[in-house]
């Protein structure tokens, strides 16, 4: 839905308007403060003077067109409010009545009502129960509750589903010197949704950044699309997604179920859609402060300028965190810093070039323009921050952040700067950023170091996307045939253990480690025969899943008579759980590592990858990373080197390193498989998978089917 013509209107009416009203009031207040300069009608049904102005009683009575229509009138008389606005033309609305959808069923009756009445007449709606929206870049300002002064304008798109965070969220923004482009409060969401305005901001010239809080996701698929865009586009969204809940299984066969939770699927899905995740209000604005100001960033190598041992100290244990890298300073550069940091200090990075910038106000910014002359650094972060209170005489003042001003402007790499500690910005302070051109300084280490690494992060997805280097397409998977393997299978419900599983991924063209099942002692001998010792047997049983747990596996086993014994005893132990159970001969695989890759469907965001280490110990290790389908094994790999245990694969200790590419080209087959499998799939399990070199080859497999609908 396009929302252009809802937050650019040329006239306004509030409906509803009252002096009785503290939002009546506001509204009127915000549009009559903040720059609008077309008409604000006033509607009351007595009619009189509201607000020291006259009133009109109905829509009807205002005698020139209304572009939006502000409304305030109880619940039951909105749906009356739309129904006279349509006759008239008027085809945007802000509702902030509320008492609908938030209130119980007969508040969700009358939201569906007036949701149906909008889509029928080809109205837009923002709300209910929603303040309304500030578009500071254009003066718009139809808002029900007053706005912090000063309103900062700048290039921040903020989408909030929370009207009451939405004055603390300006108020902070203020406060770190972050301007707004759009501010929108969004209600229930009956008509408008947060993805229609995020779709307005990528198009949007005025905004470079776009903020989400986010309570919910209601369309994954539509959420998707415009995060798409957006990367492509070059417009960073940082999103602060409330409702973590514990981690929750979608299957109780395969193990990986329990790794998958709602919260990490949400958090997989934005690390691949490029969307910034944080963890608080301060970092949301910081770090939307931060990328409004720089753009993307063209690496990781960080050259840091201080005057504080400590805070080096700080800020090398934070980089360190973030995946930021501090490399040591050319002979170049670590020779003209001899020359310019006192004898007492040590040229190293991060610099710490001493209280002596007390003494010698040129020594920061003279030490700033020689790393930023490093061929080894890709950007420098500058500990600095606009002063706080104006002296008798502001000129020196001004003049050296004009100076250094200069110096960031004129570097080769971005600069970027960051303050000791989460304080302010006073008015004297944004004077001086005005006046000056001293850029935007993140607030503290600790959330500047969060928004830098995260900003870097966002660079380089968003570099991939403009190389083609983002999500996969669906792929085919190719069977045995050499033809494209595709549907869901005959028969496909409840658990397929290990032999049927594992003969479907086979005909699939993955690599399965070769078995056969026996019927009897003496087929069990002679397939083991057949493999050569030592051999594998396993119980094999419809629904039987985890075979380890019920003693129906054993290995190693070197001669008929042990197969033979192990044969009666996996019997054994299997028909007491299934009367029909008989086993699998496998040949004994050694070595190697072993991994988990697992798909599951979630119930929003469709089929999951897991892969992690693998075997009895995933669950006690829970050691994965997640991805929403599809990938490709370039996915796959970023994937695999998220891995606490990623350096197992780099051939720790001696043993053989895995080849990488081998396994991101199998898990991705897998994954691509699983999609093939069509909607009755809930999960597919391959665990363990044994990586060898380059020898990757599934030894367990499980798969369950959706039950059919009751």
């Amino acid at each position: 839905m396009s929302v252009e013509a809802l937050f650019n209107p040329r006239s306004i009416a509030l409906v509803g308007a009252t002096d009785k009203s503290g939002w009546s009031v506001s509204t009127l207040l915000n549009l009559r403060t903040h720059g609008f300069s077309g008409p604000v009608h006033l509607v009351n049904p007595r009619g009189g003077v509201v607000h020291g102005s006259p009133a009109f009683r109905s829509l009807t009575e205002i005698p020139s067109p209304v572009d939006l229509a502000y409304v305030m009138v109880p619940t039951a008389a909105v749906l009356g409010v739309l129904k006279e606005g349509a006759k008239l033309g008027i085809g945007c609305y802000v509702v902030l009545t509320a008492g609908f959808g938030e209130a119980g069923a007969e508040g969700a009756r009358l939201e569906a009502e007036i949701a149906g009445f909008a889509r029928e007449n080809g109205l837009t709606i923002l709300g209910p129960n929603g303040n309304g929206y500030i578009n500071a870049a254009a003066d718009v300002t139809p808002y029900g509750l007053p706005i912090p002064e000063p309103l900062l304008r700048g290039s921040v798109g903020v989408v909030l589903q929370s009207g009451a965070l939405a004055s603390s969220v300006l108020g902070f923004a203020q406060a770190r010197n972050v301007g707004v482009s759009l501010l929108t409060s969004m209600g229930n969401e009956s008509v408008v949704t947060v993805t229609d305005v995020v779709d307005y901001l990528v198009d949007d010239p005025a905004t470079r950044v776009i903020a989400l809080f986010l309570e919910t996701i209601r369309n994954p698929a539509e959420f998707s699309r415009v995060a798409r865009r957006a990367l492509e586009a070059g417009k960073p969204i940082v999103a602060l997604k409330i409702g973590r809940s514990r981690l929750a299984s979608h299957t109780a066969q395969a193990h990986t179920g329990a790794l998958v939770g709602d919260d990490d699927v949400i958090d997989a899905a934005m690390r691949q859609l490029g969307v910034i995740r944080v963890r608080s209000l301060e970092d949301l604005i910081i770090t939307s402060g931060l990328l409004a100001a720089t753009g993307p960033l063209p690496g990781r190598r960080v050259g840091v300028v201080t005057p504080s041992g400590g805070a080096s100290e700080i800020i090398a244990d934070r980089a360190e965190d973030e995946g930021l890298e501090l490399p040591p300073f050319a002979a170049a550069t670590v020779e003209k810093l001899a020359g310019i940091v006192p004898s007492f200090g040590t040229v190293q990075n991060p610099l710490d070039v001493t209280g002596y910038v007390l003494v010698d106000r040129t020594l920061l910014g003279r030490a700033l323009e020689t790393v930023t002359a490093d061929p080894g650094i890709d950007l420098v972060m500058l500990l600095s921050e606009p002063p706080r209170v104006a002296p008798a005489d502001p000129a020196p003042v001004l003049a050296m952040y004009e100076a250094s001003a200069r110096r960031i402007a004129e570097s080769p790499v971005p600069v970027v700067v960051v303050s000791n500690v989460l304080t302010d910005v006073t008015e004297f302070g944004r004077q001086v950023q005005r006046e000056t051109g001293f850029p935007y300084v993140m607030g503290g280490i600790e959330h500047g170091l969060t928004a830098l690494g995260a900003a870097v992060r966002w660079s380089e997805a968003h570099r991939r996307a403009l190389t083609g280097g983002g999500p996969a397409g669906r792929a085919a998977v190719t069977g045995a045939s050499g033809g494209a393997f595709g549907g869901t299978p005959e028969g496909a419900h409840g658990v397929w253990a290990e032999h049927r599983a594992a003969a479907l991924l086979a005909a699939a063209g993955l690599p399965v480690v070769p078995s056969e099942t026996a019927a009897d002692e003496a087929a069990a001998v002679a397939a083991a025969e057949r493999f050569g010792y030592p051999v594998v047997l396993k119980a094999a049983a419809e629904g039987l899943g985890h075979k380890s747990d019920i003693g129906g596996v054993r290995l190693g086993l070197s001669g008929p008579e042990e197969v033979r014994q192990a044969y009666r005893e996996v019997v054994a132990a299997a028909r007491a759980h299934a009367p029909d159970a008989g086993v699998l001969v496998q040949p004994q695989r050694g070595g190697g590592i072993e991994l988990l890759a697992g798909v599951v469907r979630d119930p929003a965001w469709g089929l999951t990858l897991a892969v992690g280490l693998g075997g009895v110990w995933v669950e006690v290790l829970r050691d994965a990373a997640l991805r929403v389908l599809p990938v490709d094994a370039g996915e796959v790999r970023r994937a695999l080197s998220e891995l606490r245990g990623a350096a197992l694969l780099d051939g720790a200790r001696g043993t053989e390193p895995a080849d990488l590419d081998a396994v991101a080209d199998v898990v991705a087959g897998i994954a691509a498989f699983a999609e093939s499998l069509g909607d009755d799939l809930e999960s597919l399990e391959i665990n363990p998978l044994l990586v060898t070199g380059s020898r990757v080859e599934a030894l367990d497999a499980l798969i369950t089917w959706r039950p059919p609908p009751s």
